[in-house]
């Protein structure tokens, strides 16, 4: 059982997961992990104007030996003329079209709704076949949607047990106006919080199952109905994500046990320090001890100055 395809509000298909080429790459060569992930399956790259790497994804797939056709490709428009970021994103892709162009974020747009209506033009135009947003709450959505003749095919946000829900009332809308979740940062209660109250369900699905807890995370995202967009620049991480494709659903009740888990919040900063093992836990708080003197000094070599 692979990824299947989503179908999107206009007819077009997405792929369910997506290799990332996200911001912590920003500016790097990374082609070779770009081949990686295509060699181990992932046909569905995204990428942004922001990541100043889009020349990487263009290197990858003229050296995969593939065709474009194979190949679904979204990038995002942060700043500046919309007209030049999506020209230049093309050039640097080396494509005459994208598969999804997506608004990165609302917080650097001025006028969302001219911007939307300068994205349903180029999607009139071809030079996208689908277009959405990213980061965008349900108050922002609204306001695309008051003027829309095309309804975003999708919202890309940060979606994991732990911040599910608080985004209920979000993929409500989602699921109101028929715009696809796309979920980066699913991995966070692996990678940022460990050791917190989402591991306990995610430990008991993956023993059930004889699966990773990482892989637990992203059937967990599929349970939601959301595409998975997520990167690695290990091969043996790649394979493991791409092999969720082939594994059954959890049950209602584990689902629901990683809900429940992941309303409690991630564990505190303290709670996390006091569950690592004695050599990490020291050079923590080391850095924080460091941190707390330096503090100290630059304070005591600065004139105060008097509040009323």
């Amino acid at each position: 059982m692979p990824f299947h395809d989503i179908t999107l509000n206009d007819g077009h298909k997405i792929p369910s997961i997506a290799f990332g080429t996200g911001s912590v790459n920003k500016g790097k060569d990374i082609h070779h992990y770009v081949e990686q992930a295509i060699d181990t399956g992932f046909d569905h790259l995204d990428t942004a104007q922001f990541y100043q790497n889009e020349a990487s994804i263009a290197t990858a797939i003229r050296e995969s030996g593939l065709s474009r056709s194979q190949f679904f490709i979204t990038s995002k428009y942060g700043f500046g003329n919309i007209r030049d970021a999506l020209t230049a994103s093309l050039r640097n892709l080396q494509l005459k079209y994208l598969d999804l162009y997506l608004i990165h974020t609302p917080t650097t747009i001025t006028d969302i709704e001219g911007t939307w209506k300068e994205f349903e033009k180029i999607r009139g135009e071809g030079l996208a076949k689908s277009i959405g947003v990213s980061n965008f709450s349900v108050e922002d959505l609204q306001k695309v949607l008051k003027v829309a003749r095309v309804k975003p095919a999708v919202n890309q946000i940060r979606l994991h047990p732990y911040n599910y829900s608080e985004h209920k009332e979000l993929l409500r809308y989602h699921a109101l106006h028929g715009i696809v979740t796309e979920a980066y940062g699913s991995l966070t209660p692996i990678t940022t919080y460990p050791n917190g109250p989402v591991d306990a369900p995610l430990k008991k699905a993956a023993e059930r199952l004889k699966v990773t807890p990482t892989q637990v995370v992203f059937l967990w995202v599929k349970a939601k109905g959301a595409v998975i967009v997520t990167t690695s620049s290990s091969k043996q991480h790649l394979e493991e994500y791409m092999a969720v494709g082939d594994l059954p659903p959890l049950t209602e009740e584990e689902v629901a046990a990683i809900d429940a888990a992941g309303a409690d919040g991630p564990p505190s900063m303290v709670n996390t320090i006091r569950k690592l093992d004695l050599v990490r836990r020291t050079r923590i708080l080391a850095m924080v001890l460091m941190g707390f003197v330096a503090l100290r000094l630059l304070f005591s070599n600065c004139p105060m100055t008097a509040v009323e």
